[in-house]
């Protein structure tokens, strides 16, 4: 375990290898690191799992599953009886979004963070190769950082959060490459919206299709298993 005078940072660790990579980032960066994941009910709940897994491999103090319902709200075919689209990556933003999504996952992050005396929240997003999610923009990452300081008490205090978004601008390539880089076994991570019942990637939804395109780009080995290839 590093050692008690470490600086803790808390990850957002869903399952998927951005969030795998951010979380690697975060104990690269030599933070004790707690991680948290979100069970909201998701359609690809099995990322869960990999959620654990992955909590497990980087060394997590601690590892919360936090409950929170989001079938009750809807408006997502994640989180609602609507079709995930099959038919490729898009301009505009897909059905996938789930509304306010990392809104409401950092808002929970931040709890834990000033609860746990954290200054450094990490997230796997990126704005080059995604399917266009608005919470997933720079603006989106520096705007919740200065919400952090007004929501606060430590950041009234004078000890603002840093919202760390260390994939921002790196294509699934570059993220695939930074993978290996860190030593992940990204097969580990799951990345599919719409699994098979044999437990497969589906291998046409947007996350599969920019998984898989990652690792085509970054000339390594693509560990995903795929009921039909992208």
């Amino acid at each position: 375990m590093p050692p008690m005078t470490q600086s803790i940072a808390i990850a957002l660790v869903s399952g998927g290898l951005d969030s795998m990579v951010s979380a690697a980032r975060a104990r690269e960066d030599g933070h004790r690191l707690l991680a948290l994941s979100i069970d909201y009910n998701q359609r690809h709940k099995v990322e869960l799992d990999a959620a654990a897994k992955i909590a497990a491999l980087l060394g997590a103090e601690r590892h919360v599953v936090l409950p929170l319902d989001l079938r009750a709200f809807g408006g997502s075919a994640l989180t609602a009886d609507i079709d995930v689209p099959k038919t490729g990556v898009g301009s505009d933003i897909p059905v996938t979004y789930v509304p306010a999504r990392n809104t409401i996952f950092l808002s929970l992050a931040l709890g834990w963070a000033e609860a746990a005396g954290a200054r450094d929240l990490y997230i796997g997003v990126n704005a080059l190769d995604y399917s266009g999610y608005p919470d997933c923009r720079p603006e989106f990452i520096a705007g919740f950082e200065k919400l952090a300081e007004l929501a606060t008490k430590a950041g009234v205090e004078g000890q603002p959060f840093r919202i760390q978004a260390p994939l921002q601008n790196m294509s699934k390539a570059d993220i695939v490459r930074e993978a290996a880089r860190l030593g992940l076994d990204a097969g580990l991570s799951w990345s599919c919206y719409d699994p098979t019942p044999e437990g497969l990637h589906c291998g046409l939804c947007d996350s599969c299709r920019l998984r898989s395109r990652g690792f085509e780009e970054a000339g390594l080995p693509d560990p995903t298993r795929y009921a039909v290839h992208p």
